[in-house]
């Protein structure tokens, strides 16, 4: 029986819990329930800053699933934030930002398949050296409606896909119809990245890398696709996709 590949899903953190209320991991089962779908063997990164803890968890999965989330501190890629983009700015999670950056150095430096979704699609922006828009409300004049948690499972605008990108080559379509629940978005493209989808307002929907042969596998998104797998079988193709790398991957390590 062939081993299933194991991907390293980064979790959200909770400051209450619901055992103690201690801080807490969190993570919708959508994630998970993707990547088994997929046919990955799912597990969590540990919520720690712990180096070595991260370095070894890189090492032993066979791919990396970036999760969605709360803000990332803006102090990271705008430190002199006006005052009015400041108050826009939600919770923040700034652990977290020390330990997914490090995860991120891991994942370049072992070479192993990156698949980031919406606070995972910025994180990996910012720690390349790119920005955020840190309110597209206050930042794209006549912007779309992309808060849309009322929708969260329906897709609610379309994205235009450049044609010689990975995600065209995997949904087969040059514009997708996706869901969008975030204020924040990818600013200004860390160098080593280009942009490969934006809505009708311009704001970035996805993006790889310049150099492909950086990465086994690097697809990034601002939607959320594992929460349209079950409507559309195109998003549940981003996953198989991923695992498919990822297990590309571990039979190079055997």
């Amino acid at each position: 029986m062939t081993r299933r590949p194991i991907i390293l899903v980064a979790p959200s953190t909770a400051q209450k819990g619901e055992e103690f209320s201690d801080a807490s991991i969190s993570l919708s089962n959508r994630y998970t329930d993707a990547v088994i779908a997929a046919g990955g063997l799912p597990q969590i990164l540990p919520a720690t800053t712990e180096r070595w803890v991260i370095k070894e968890a890189v090492q032993r999965c066979d791919g990396v699933l970036m999760s969605g989330g709360d803000d990332i501190d803006p102090k990271l890629y705008a430190p002199d934030l006006a005052p009015e983009l400041a108050k826009t700015v939600g919770s923040l999670e700034p652990d977290r930002d020390v330990w997914e950056k490090a995860l991120l150095d891991d994942v370049f430096e072992q070479q192993k398949p990156l698949f980031g979704i919406c606070r995972g699609h910025q994180m990996l922006n910012v720690a390349l050296g790119g920005t955020l828009l840190v309110d597209i409300d206050t930042q794209v004049p006549g912007a779309l409606n992309h808060r849309r948690m009322d929708r969260k499972t329906e897709p609610v605008h379309e994205v235009k896909i450049a044609a010689d990108s990975l995600l065209a080559q995997l949904t087969g379509k040059l514009t997708l119809g996706v869901n969008s629940t975030h204020h924040q978005a990818v600013g200004r493209v860390a160098a080593p990245l280009r942009v490969v989808a934006e809505s009708a307002d311009g704001v970035i929907e996805a993006i790889e890398l310049k150099d492909p042969q950086r990465l086994p596998f690097l697809l990034s998104v601002q939607f959320h696709p594992e929460r349209l797998i079950d409507s559309n079988a195109l998003f549940l193709q981003l996953f198989s996709s991923f695992v498919a790398a990822c297990q590309r991957q571990r039979q190079r390590n055997l």
